[in-house]
């Protein structure tokens, strides 16, 4: 990933809850084929040093989990992204020296991947998944829920994945090259035009401003 040196975010910490914020990543292999992409929800181990541990599982028809080769893996994570407009800049009016360009944040997340096909494992990490994602329903549901025979049938349609990072690369590209009276005026365009991904991409922008300041 081209990463300029502005634009790099190396906390362990914000990287990690970027994933859990938003935790679908594409799981890049390779295989006999060549390079081979799927889509997967992860959840983050943050307790294994230096980098953590991301585990998720896959469909046993899927033949990511015996077929990829050398172990390599890439699992890359897409935060919130948005389109910036040059009319937003103040130095439009100044100059108009200014051209469109797209902030997004991303994660890419290297490492040692392997399957687990152990039973008590995978009910682990589904009860985990399921914990997190029914987390704020009036009525969460349980795995538990289901009838026990049922559960377990599903749990042999499934096969485990763990991906043990060994390199970790952010890249939070918000404007930090920007005088800083664009960045206050694209984040006061973008807070302007609302949406999710606008005010999130704001929220993150004010955050970068404090960190430049």
């Amino acid at each position: 990933m081209y990463l300029p040196k502005s634009f790099e975010e190396t906390r362990i910490e914000v990287l990690h809850d970027m994933i859990r914020t938003h935790p679908f990543g594409t799981l890049v292999t390779l295989n006999k084929d060549g390079l081979e992409a799927n889509h997967i929800p992860f959840e983050i181990d943050s307790s294994q040093e230096p980098f953590g541990i991301l585990r998720g599982h896959v469909a046993r028809a899927n033949s990511v989990w015996n077929d990829h080769r050398n172990g390599q893996a890439l699992a890359i994570f897409q935060g919130p992204q948005t389109y910036i407009s040059p009319s937003w800049y103040t130095t439009k009016v100044e100059t108009g020296m200014v051209v469109p360009t797209w902030n997004y944040v991303a994660v890419h997340a290297y490492g040692e991947l392997r399957a687990i096909e152990d039973r008590d494992w995978l009910r682990k990490l589904v009860d985990s998944l399921t914990i997190t994602h029914e987390a704020g329903r009036r009525e969460p549901w349980e795995v538990s829920d289901a009838p026990s025979h049922y559960i377990d049938k599903q749990l042999g349609a499934i096969v485990g994945l763990e991906l043990t990072i060994t390199r970790l690369i952010g890249k939070w590209k918000v404007s930090q090259n920007r005088p800083k009276q664009d960045r206050s005026s694209v984040i006061r365009a973008l807070k302007e035009q609302g949406g999710e991904s606008s005010l999130a991409m704001a929220r993150l922008m004010e955050n970068a401003t404090d960190d430049v300041t």
